[in-house]
């Protein structure tokens, strides 16, 4: 089969399309999936610099953390699927080749309202979002949220996703463009971060009325921790999910104690199987009804051929985009 492989660390030039072994017939719960779309994430550019490689199990040098497909053939104790099945899913690796072979309970189906690039854009980001704000942070309706990086895949499914679920979403993001963009997915208010992230503690105050926020999901990482425990209201809940602007931070105990917070750290990859079956199927029953009825949509930035991959996380990089970035297979 084809894959995007990683040949060496390095800058977007080392990748390229290979001909690798196809995964075997699937055994016992297992299911292979003929990929026609995958989408591209953050991890698989750290993946290919050489900061975050697979977990044991997964290829090291195919990327890849999503994809929308066909079900191409099931093991003998697989009962929910069936050949032709269009399906999406997440998995640690590997997702950005033409065959992926992944337990029965992480595959979720696709509503006939999307397409290949619309599905293969809904895995990773929904799951993410919709994990962080209800099952970790427990937002409520009334509750206010604010995403850092409003306009990327995960910050525009978690602003829908609040505002269905009957909270008001604000954000951050450091192109005022794109904050204005995510206002059309029910963003409510919104600030550009110039240098300094305590500029925003006061616009939130303004929003909240002085209370701060109940919910703040950070896909930014640790130059954001002190405004962030700043910004929150009294028990409210800081759920850690990104590190592009660093991982380590000092945490101001006093505020976090006074304020009885609750700071909560989440990663998809490395779960286990049965975390990352239950993660599915909460997004089988609560997300993708969402997505079949149209209250909430994947939001594509651009669609590149498997063959433009370069160009895919060149773009990725330069922070260009708003939303996914989705490879044809």
């Amino acid at each position: 089969m084809k894959a995007v492989t990683i040949t060496t660390a390095g800058g977007p030039e080392v990748l390229q399309i290979s001909e690798v072994e196809t995964p075997p017939l699937p055994t016992a719960d297992r299911v292979r999936v003929r990929v026609r779309a995958a989408g591209l994430n953050r991890a698989d550019v750290l993946q290919r610099l050489g900061h975050y490689p697979a977990p044991p199990g997964f290829p090291q040098n195919i990327p890849g953390l999503e994809f929308a497909g066909e079900v191409e053939a099931v093991g003998d104790e697989v009962q929910t699927w069936k050949i032709g099945q269009r399906v999406f899913g997440i998995i640690a690796g590997g997702a950005q080749a033409e065959y992926v072979v992944v337990p029965a309970n992480q595959l979720a189906e696709i509503p006939g309202n999307l397409d290949w690039p619309e599905a293969a854009a809904v895995p990773e980001v929904f799951i993410t979002a919709h994990d962080a704000l209800f099952t970790r942070a427990n937002l409520r309706p009334g509750e206010t949220m604010l995403v850092h990086a409003a306009g990327s895949g995960v910050g525009t499914a978690a602003i829908q996703l609040a505002g269905v679920a009957g909270a008001t979403a604000f954000g951050t993001s450091r192109t005022a463009d794109k904050l204005e963009r995510a206002k059309a997915f029910g963003l409510s208010n919104a600030v550009a971060v110039g240098g300094d992230p305590l500029s925003i503690i006061a616009p939130i105050m303004e929003w909240t009325r002085g209370r701060g926020v109940n919910v703040i999901i950070d896909l930014v990482g640790a130059a954001y921790l002190e405004a962030n425990l700043s910004a929150l209201a009294s028990r409210g809940r800081l759920v850690l999910v990104g590190t592009t602007a660093g991982a380590k931070a000092t945490l101001d105990f006093s505020l976090a104690m006074g304020k009885r917070l609750t700071i909560v750290g989440t990663m998809l990859r490395a779960r286990s199987l049965e975390e990352k079956a239950t993660a599915t199927r909460l997004f089988g029953e609560q997300v993708v009804p969402l997505l079949a009825s149209g209250k909430v949509r994947p939001v594509i930035d651009r669609v590149y051929k498997m063959e433009e991959i370069d160009e895919a996380h060149a773009r990725m990089e330069a922070n260009e985009s708003f939303g996914k970035i989705v490879l044809l297979m």
